[in-house]
């Protein structure tokens, strides 16, 4: 492999083209008239545009995307996230041009890129499920009795889906004909596709995922958990790995269970298993995402592995060259991914001029970004400008590295999520690893920023006395009760 196309943009295009310059192969960017003067396209070798700034009239146009492969004497696409990152199609395109797909099996991807086909998939490799329909659901009669039947509330959510659209929680039977009809309305505008299913509501879980890689040769590895459950809108904010709750052992039966999902599905290259886990740390398959993951830094800090090397490596047909055995935690690393949101409406994006744009430094500290000072950033695209990650020898030296980093990135002209991530992580909830998926809901109130030192300390030192008598209490009840973690117990 001597010259790969990135089929994407920003800082997930100029991650992948750092690492094959590493690697001594050459790159070629492609990129939309709004990306004209993007990072990405001055870094590659090579440059070409594609379109209008939309994505559709862009970076999803994956015809156009393999022929400037081939036009420029590309060996290989890679697709990045997002985008045509999980296009069975366009990964068999690629393969019937000539071209190397780095990433999974379009086969591979079809099984899991359906909710309800990969249930299906890994439905006999002891996988544990959430209770629910094990195919799309188009009966609301049906519906409501498989809903009576699993107990109320429950959850609908589209068989395509992502992000949160097509998804209702149900609390009760009268509430079930009206949910159902909205989800697959959301669904069909979304996704183009109205299929929806229905499981039982985990009220509170963590939202915990696994790193996995496997080779051509059958060989399948994880690289452990990556905490996600800091969200909003479904969509992910805070990172960490390993998490602050897995004892040894559920790290060890997550891990199993997702490369058995792997293993369900024949896969091969980089891929995430999502897992939900409840308040006792029983956990059950979400999804899996058949591509490299946002947040994949944080597991490259925690094992010492250039996942996207790895890819690469792969994708040559190369064995992986190391066992589960090899594998092992180094230390704990954070990522926040600092986008153009505004925490105090909502956290809707904020386009607008980068007045002034510097990233922290440091031991420890990493920053994957695609934006300098003077910069636009376009409103047709995702509005994240960074992901910063932060290592430490353990959890506490990674927080307070991250507070710091934080406090010494500059950024002017729009607001970013950097203000609510100073919010988290001074948060004796996220300190004390007692957090769960409800955790901006729970404990976050834009005025809380206003003011933001007063404010937060007022905050911090209410939370740390509220904490520490239920501290107190559960303590006795532990005495009592024995055998009950006090992670579970001091739950929320």
């Amino acid at each position: 492999m001597k010259k790969i196309l990135v089929a994407n943009r920003g800082e997930i295009a100029l991650r992948v083209m750092r690492t094959a310059k590493e690697m001594g192969i050459k790159t070629v960017a492609v990129f939309s008239e709004a990306d004209r003067k993007a990072l990405h396209v001055r870094y590659a070798d090579e440059a070409v545009c594609i379109g209008p700034p939309p994505s559709s009239q862009s970076y999803l146009l994956g015809d156009k995307i393999i022929a400037v492969a081939k036009q420029t004497g590309a060996d290989a696409i890679h697709p990045g996230y997002g985008f045509l990152s999980e296009n069975a199609d366009f990964a068999r395109k690629v393969a019937t041009a000539g071209l190397i797909f780095i990433g999974p099996s379009p086969e591979s991807m079809e099984k899991m890129g359906d909710k309800i086909s990969a249930k299906q998939t890994v439905s006999g490799f002891d996988v544990p499920l959430v209770p629910g329909t094990k195919e799309a659901l188009n009966d609301i009669a049906l519906g409501k009795k498989i809903a009576d039947d699993i107990g109320y509330p429950v959850l609908i959510k589209a068989s395509a889906g992502g992000g949160g659209k097509g998804m209702r929680v149900v609390e009760n039977a009268a509430g079930f004909e009206s949910a159902i009809q909205m989800a697959q309305s959301e669904a069909l505008n979304a996704f183009g596709d109205d299929s929806v299913f229905i499981e039982k509501y985990v009220g509170s879980p963590k939202h915990i995922e696994i790193q996995i890689l496997g080779d051509q040769h059958g060989n399948i590895v994880y690289l452990f958990e990556r905490e996600c459950s800091i969200q909003r809108r479904h969509q992910k904010l805070i990172e960490e790995a390993p998490s602050s709750c897995l004892t040894p052992e559920i790290r060890k039966k997550m891990g199993e269970a997702a490369v058995n999902v792997a293993k369900a599905c024949n896969y091969y290259g980089a891929g995430t298993v999502e897992f939900l886990a409840d308040e006792q740390l029983n956990f059950y398959f979400l999804e899996m995402n058949t591509r490299l993951q946002v947040e994949h830094p944080v597991t490259e800090q925690i094992v010492g592995l250039d996942l996207v090397k790895e890819q690469i490596r792969i994708a040559n047909g190369e064995k992986l060259g190391y066992s589960q055995a090899d594998l092992k935690i180094h230390g704990h690393a954070i990522e926040l991914r600092v986008c153009a949101e505004d925490p105090l409406n909502n956290f809707l994006p904020d386009i607008g001029k980068l007045i002034s744009y510097k990233t922290p430094q440091g031991y420890g500290v990493r920053v994957d970004d695609s934006f300098e000072a003077g910069m636009e950033i376009p409103i047709q695209y995702d509005p994240m400008i960074a992901k910063l990650i932060c290592f430490g020898k353990t959890r506490e030296e990674a927080i307070n590295r991250m507070k710091r980093a934080i406090s010494d990135y500059q950024i002017t002209g729009i607001q970013t999520t950097l203000s609510f991530g100073q919010f988290a992580l001074n948060h004796p909830a996220f300190v004390e690893g007692h957090f769960d998926t409800k955790f901006i809901d729970t404990y976050f109130r834009p005025e809380l920023l206003e003011n933001s030192s007063e404010n937060l300390n007022e905050a911090t030192a209410y939370l740390s006395g509220y904490l520490y008598n239920k501290k107190s209490k559960t303590e006795a009840a532990h005495t009592i009760q024995g055998s009950i973690s006090n992670w579970r117990l001091q739950r929320k």
